[in-house]
């Protein structure tokens, strides 16, 4: 569907609007706008990163936004977020993408209905903060998602089934702050030197802001994890230290009742009228100098 959003005439700009476009739509205004070839299959591809490229007659920028209903275990660049194609140059704007998404509604309502936009690059500012500001709020219930986590690893790990989900936060981090960092050279871009403003650096800050929340989630979540499988292995020693000292208890002990366990006919002590309860006490006394050992060497 193609939307005019705003005039040449009313604003000295044009902004084109094609949501879900067909192929007849796209070619339509790729034709109208002498739009590259090159950037219209970037345009179309659904799982392609941010990026920020200068055509002969035109920038054509990618950035994708946060899905608002995304799934709980999604994991994906494209199960995580929803990707919008910007052309512009000082006379136009287009906007493309597949999914229905509030943001363009928003930054209308904002800039063009209210009469706070003067140029594209004003507009193209706006739209680009308002994608990085739809990764914010969910980065702080991420962040809640690893506080929560941290306290099953080191309060009630051996009853809450914590790796699985541990995996997914970690991995919907990894995958924002991956595309923060290709999102750079947009921001970069935008604020230029010389061409910079206070709507610029302010985005720019926004980013800093995002992508620094960003990389701290990704260092605690790596953090944790190590954490888990360091507490983890503890317990496994543990385990086997307990394992280890029952052992040692009756090695000796299985040992003596090895030997008196052989069907032998000549045995002295099988006919000795003390050896049972002689057997007992040794063993007992075995059993009880191990335990004093171990308790000078600390190891109980």
């Amino acid at each position: 569907m193609i939307q005019i959003l705003a005039s040449k005439a009313d604003l000295g700009f044009d902004w084109v609007d094609l949501s879900a476009p067909t192929n007849e739509e796209i070619r339509q205004v790729a034709e109208q706008y002498a739009l590259h070839e090159a950037s219209i299959k970037d345009c179309m591809q659904p799982d392609h990163l941010p990026k920020y490229e200068l055509f002969d007659n035109y920038t054509f920028v990618i950035f994708r936004v946060l899905a608002a209903n995304h799934p709980h275990e999604a994991d994906t660049i494209q199960e995580l977020t929803n990707k919008i194609s910007i052309f512009f140059t000082s006379d136009y704007l287009i906007t493309v993408h597949r999914a229905e998404n509030d943001l363009i509604d928003l930054v209308k309502g904002k800039r063009i209905d209210s009469g706070r936009c003067d140029s594209t690059l004003h507009l193209l500012n706006s739209l680009i903060r308002e994608s990085i500001l739809t990764f914010e709020q969910p980065g702080i219930k991420l962040s809640e998602s690893l506080d929560y986590y941290e306290e099953r690893v080191f309060l009630r790990q051996r009853k809450s089934p914590i790796l699985r989900g541990l995996y997914f936060v970690k991995r919907k981090i990894d995958v924002i702050r991956k595309l923060m960092l290709l999102s750079y050279e947009i921001i970069d871009n935008i604020d230029l030197t010389g061409h910079s403003d206070v709507y610029t650096r302010d985005l720019r800050d926004l980013y800093i802001r995002t992508q620094t929340l960003f990389d701290n989630l990704s260092e605690n979540t790596a953090q944790l994890l190590s954490i888990y499988f360091s507490i983890a292995s503890q317990r496994t020693n543990e385990i086997m230290r307990v394992l280890t000292i029952f052992s040692v208890f009756f090695m000796p002990l299985t040992f003596i009742a090895g030997i008196y366990g052989m069907n032998f006919k000549f045995m002295p002590e099988l006919d000795w009228h003390y050896g049972y309860p002689a057997v007992m006490i040794i063993m007992g006394g075995i059993a009880t100098g191990i335990y004093f050992w171990f308790k000078r060497k600390g190891w109980l």
